[in-house]
């Protein structure tokens, strides 16, 4: 009885840790696909794509969904890792321009 228990104790943490290694491969490809499309945004947003989608094969993934609105990039990328196909959405672009210069809060 205590060897079956360890079994499926055993078996369901494997499990879990694919699933966190599928979700940040996932992850990983879809920061890295939606950096790569944000790169080449001016260059139009099938080329943008073409690249995201070469950047997340290169990664084991597939881009499930890609928009490039001027130069900002929305990448949606899977993985499959066994039976699990974990979906991860990202976004990059340019850092949005401050309206002036911050300054320290004062203190209480």
């Amino acid at each position: 009885m205590t060897t079956a228990t360890l079994c499926v104790v055993f078996g369901v943490v494997l499990a879990l840790g694919q699933v966190v290694v599928a979700r940040h491969r996932a992850g990983g490809a879809a920061d890295l696909a939606a950096l790569a499309a944000a790169d080449r945004a001016l260059s139009g947003p099938e080329q943008a794509c073409g690249t995201a989608e070469k950047v997340a094969a290169a990664q084991g993934a597939v881009v499930v969904r890609c928009v490039v609105r001027g130069e900002i990039a929305d990448v949606t990328a899977r993985v499959s890792l066994g039976p699990y196909e974990p979906t991860v959405r990202a976004r990059a672009g340019p850092p949005v321009a401050s309206s002036g210069p911050r300054t320290a809060s004062p203190g209480p």
